[in-house]
């Protein structure tokens, strides 16, 4: 897949289990209560075959030098037609949080999704208070379109979400 100066993207395996789940065990202070990542092996289990269908896509982020995984990207609810969109959900693992690498990573998922899926619209929901990540997706061109008033439930409770948006303009839809 499309590579950066210190990342490249590729798609999430079976075989990536171990390396995977260590690394979001590390990181779950780092993720609560912002989401929650696979941490067993059925949870990845159930996250790689939902990867699998068409109207999903799960992105490793790894360090060019070594391979290692630092985050992930998903893009998820594919909507193909005159919609042409999809959301996406990411992460850090906590030893790479605040280096530079998730923009990276995202800016290249970005580029893919417009340029090589076709897609109008991705949209990324984030609560209000992950102020981490609303700054990484105005860095990386999203602008806030509204908010979604208990979008999602995580942690055991409905949260707000602030709906984050990038669009890429076209003359013709490729459906």
């Amino acid at each position: 897949m499309t590579k950066a100066s210190r990342v490249y993207l590729r798609e999430v395996a079976r075989q990536d289990r171990r390396e995977f789940l260590a690394l979001m065990q590390k990181s779950q202070r780092l993720h609560d209560p912002w989401i929650t990542p696979p941490l067993t092996p059925s949870t990845f289990d159930r996250y790689v075959a939902r990867t699998q269908r068409d109207d999903h896509q799960g992105l490793l982020i790894c360090l060019e030098e070594s391979d290692a995984i630092i985050g992930v990207v998903n893009v998820n609810n594919i909507i193909r037609g005159s919609f042409l969109s999809a959301s996406l959900g990411y992460y850090a693992g906590a030893p790479y949080a605040g280096m530079g690498y998730m923009r990276e990573g995202l800016e290249i998922a970005i580029h893919a999704a417009f340029e090589e899926q076709g897609l109008h619209r991705l949209e990324a929901n984030i609560q209000p208070e992950n102020i981490r990540s609303i700054r990484l997706v105005k860095l990386c061109g999203f602008h806030q379109e509204g908010v979604s008033k208990d979008f999602l439930y995580i942690a055991g409770s409905w949260r707000d979400h602030e709906r984050w948006v990038i669009m890429h303009h076209r003359n013709s839809i490729l459906a």
